[in-house]
């Protein structure tokens, strides 16, 4: 019988770059970016096809309202729409809608001061991941979104409401 290592055989989780809430917007932003003409989209159908919790969707929104990137639209036939077209939208303008901030000097060692002249070990790959993250950020509009990119169904039931 073949020895499996327990430490390598689970399953790794995913490396988190960016927060909850900024993670969530980009995919507000990208589910609008594939709505044709003037349709205003309702924020329970963001919720389903982007998988967001329904109630975190209203307060991504929010943010991504105050920050002029959608626009709104009240009552019978309103909803959701991006605010300009998605080439103008670039993902910086997304991240930074959310409280992400480039200049955010957080140690990924968990030290409270963590600098090039103090480095922590990790501090070298880090900046560089860093630095790489916020060029594509700067550089990547909505206008990469896929239109036909496949996001699978799930039942309304199965989003996380937590």
């Amino acid at each position: 019988m073949k020895y499996v290592n327990p430490i390598v055989a689970r399953q790794r989780a995913p490396m988190n770059v960016f927060n909850q809430t900024a993670e969530y917007a980009l995919r507000v932003m990208a589910y609008l970016a594939t709505i044709e003409g003037d349709r205003q989209v309702r924020s329970a159908e963001i919720s389903t096809k982007a998988r967001i919790p329904r109630h975190y969707v209203s307060k991504v929104l929010r943010r991504l309202v105050v920050a002029g990137l959608v626009d709104s639209r009240r009552g019978r036939g309103g909803g959701f729409q991006l605010a300009r077209p998605p080439s103008t939208i670039h993902f910086i303008d997304i991240l930074e809608a959310t409280d992400f901030n480039a200049d955010d000097r957080h140690c990924a060692f968990g030290l409270e001061s963590c600098n090039a002249k103090a480095p922590c070990p990790l501090h070298p790959a880090w900046t560089e991941l860093t630095r790489c993250v916020i060029e594509w950020a700067n550089v990547t509009t909505l206008e990469a979104v896929q239109p036909d990119g496949v996001v699978p169904s799930i039942p309304p039931a199965q989003v996380s409401q937590g």
